[in-house]
Protein backbone atom coordinates (compact mmCIF):
# COMPACT_ATOMS: atom_id res chain seq x y z
CA UNK A 1 0.00 0.00 0.00
CA UNK A 2 1.37 3.29 -1.06
CA UNK A 3 1.20 5.89 2.07
CA UNK A 4 0.61 9.51 1.00
CA UNK A 5 3.75 11.76 1.66
CA UNK A 6 1.68 15.27 1.84
CA UNK A 7 0.39 15.65 5.76
CA UNK A 8 -2.71 17.00 4.90
CA UNK A 9 -4.05 13.67 3.10
CA UNK A 10 -2.15 11.21 5.16
CA UNK A 11 -4.15 12.33 8.23
CA UNK A 12 -6.87 11.66 6.01
CA UNK A 13 -6.16 8.78 4.53
CA UNK A 14 -4.65 7.40 8.45
CA UNK A 15 -7.92 8.35 9.56
CA UNK A 16 -10.08 6.47 6.97
CA UNK A 17 -8.21 3.34 7.03
CA UNK A 18 -8.18 3.56 11.31
CA UNK A 19 -11.87 3.93 11.47
CA UNK A 20 -12.43 1.03 8.54
CA UNK A 21 -9.85 -1.55 8.84
CA UNK A 22 -7.40 -1.14 12.10
CA UNK A 23 -8.27 -1.42 15.41
CA UNK A 24 -5.15 0.86 16.44
CA UNK A 25 -2.43 2.74 14.97
CA UNK A 26 0.18 -0.07 16.02
CA UNK A 27 -1.93 -2.41 14.05
CA UNK A 28 -2.23 0.00 10.68
CA UNK A 29 2.04 -0.01 11.04
CA UNK A 30 2.54 -3.39 11.36
CA UNK A 31 0.28 -4.28 8.91
CA UNK A 32 1.98 -1.75 6.64
CA UNK A 33 5.39 -1.70 7.55
CA UNK A 34 5.37 1.48 8.61
CA UNK A 35 7.22 3.70 11.63
CA UNK A 36 4.60 4.44 14.09
CA UNK A 37 7.09 7.52 15.87
CA UNK A 38 7.58 8.81 12.56
CA UNK A 39 4.00 9.30 11.52
CA UNK A 40 2.92 10.41 14.56
CA UNK A 41 5.74 13.00 14.44
CA UNK A 42 4.90 13.79 10.94
CA UNK A 43 1.38 14.74 11.74
CA UNK A 44 2.42 16.60 14.71
CA UNK A 45 4.36 19.23 12.96
CA UNK A 46 0.59 20.25 11.23
CA UNK A 47 -1.13 20.66 14.62
CA UNK A 48 -2.29 16.79 14.88
CA UNK A 49 -2.18 13.95 17.82
CA UNK A 50 -2.78 10.33 17.62
CA UNK A 51 -6.26 10.19 20.03
CA UNK A 52 -5.95 5.96 21.17
CA UNK A 53 -9.56 6.12 22.61
CA UNK A 54 -11.08 7.69 19.58
CA UNK A 55 -8.58 5.54 17.60
CA UNK A 56 -7.81 8.89 15.10
CA UNK A 57 -5.98 11.91 14.89
CA UNK A 58 -7.22 14.60 16.09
Amino acid sequence: MTIPKDPAILVSFLNTQLRDFYPSLEEFCKSNNCDMQEIISKLARIGYAYDENQNRFR
